[in-house]
């Protein structure tokens, strides 16, 4: 028989879905590949979707994968940084910190920078090579931030983390789809943000700024051998932490989608998307994408063509996209060949090259 856990507003959040803020926390979409080698030179997205990997400074470098697990009851997905660089000569402005940014507007429940501010509850699976502690922080969209710190061990350990909510009148969060609070896991960290030791972390909300914002953290990027295992991360309003939220792999593809849109060649090399030529060298191709939080960066790769239905492929350059909204786009591009104005065509990218068309709207 299940527990029901009752929270501070003396709900029985157990019998609620939508609980969950964090999109993608059993890390089993990765839409821009399962793998991604080199990472710390600098940051941006690689693997599993909306878990961004900020990086600054650090010569350190690391392999980031969606890894298959089968150790811990109920996931079947992680996401796994593993350090094949070490870096044990730490600058002060280093850092690499593991994060997901959250749009404004899905926090607005929270009455951040009011007297009524709710407390946050974050929970997590986490494992590494070896013990360490690490920290973990919200940072919020007017730079204030809170951080606790958590222990890494070699099993599976569920780690709850409640912050307390912000009442201060200067954090109050936007409300619209920029970023409201960013939840980072801290790494590694020089001594711009790691002085001190662990009592000195800025465990209630206050103004960015000082170097205790990871005090106490060690340092991944210590030895080649440490590694570090995440998933089942959940963050939830109150002060308790549920069971884990499990969505359908469909229901967390669409929530990612929102941010990141991605289409591979398909076995016919084929993509969908119809236009015609405007004239012998010009092709003008239409589409329509899911809803994205805000028109997003489009690109396409370079085994990208058009042809006639079952045609063989003419390669594009010079490709531009114009009037791109949030959900549709319409692509110019100048074939490699003349074909008469006005024929019916299709984008194609060639799957046996990897060709791919994306679509990038993270925060």
């Amino acid at each position: 028989m299940a527990v029901s856990r009752i929270n501070e507003a003396g709900l029985n959040v157990n019998q609620y879905g939508n609980r969950n803020i964090i999109i993608n926390g059993a890390m089993q979409v990765a839409q821009r590949g399962t793998s991604s080698t080199g990472i710390g030179a600098s940051g941006g997205y690689f693997t599993i979707d909306r878990m961004n990997t900020a990086a600054n400074g650090t010569a350190g470098r690391l392999t980031m994968t969606q890894e298959s697990i089968t150790d811990l009851p109920g996931f079947t997905k992680c996401l796994k940084y593993a350090c094949t660089t070490a870096d044990t000569s730490i600058a002060a402005a280093e850092y690499l910190i593991l994060q997901q940014n959250i749009e404004g507007q899905n926090l607005q429940q929270l009455a951040k920078g009011t007297s009524s501010a709710k407390k946050l509850t974050v929970s997590f699976y986490v494992k590494g090579n070896a013990a360490a502690t690490y920290v973990c922080e919200l940072q919020d969209s007017n730079s204030r931030e809170i951080s606790k710190s958590f222990s890494v061990t070699t099993s599976w350990e569920r780690v709850v983390l409640t912050f307390d909510g912000d009442t201060d009148s200067g954090g109050t969060i936007v409300n619209s789809n920029a970023n409201g609070i960013g939840l980072q896991f801290w790494l590694h960290a020089g001594s711009n943000f790691n002085s001190g030791n662990a009592g000195d972390l800025n465990t209630s909300w206050s103004a960015a700024g000082t170097g205790t914002r990871a005090a106490g953290a060690d340092s991944f990027f210590d030895s080649t051998s440490r590694t570090f295992f995440i998933t089942g991360l959940q963050m939830e309003v109150g002060d308790t932490a549920t069971d884990f939220e499990h969505r359908t792999f469909g229901d967390e593809l669409a929530r990612c989608q929102r941010y990141y849109f991605r289409l591979d060649g398909g076995s016919a090399d084929s993509l969908g998307f119809q236009g015609e030529m405007y004239n012998t060298t010009n092709v003008q191709i239409f589409g329509r994408i899911p809803k994205m939080r805000a028109a997003p960066t489009p690109a396409v790769s370079a085994q990208a063509g058009v042809s006639t239905l079952g045609g063989t492929i003419v390669t594009l350059s010079s490709i531009n996209f114009s009037a791109m909204t949030t959900d549709s786009f319409r692509l110019s591009a100048t074939t490699s060949s003349s074909i008469t104005a006005g024929t019916f065509m299709f984008l194609r990218v060639q799957s046996s090259q990897t060709g791919h068309i994306e679509f990038d709207a993270e925060l």
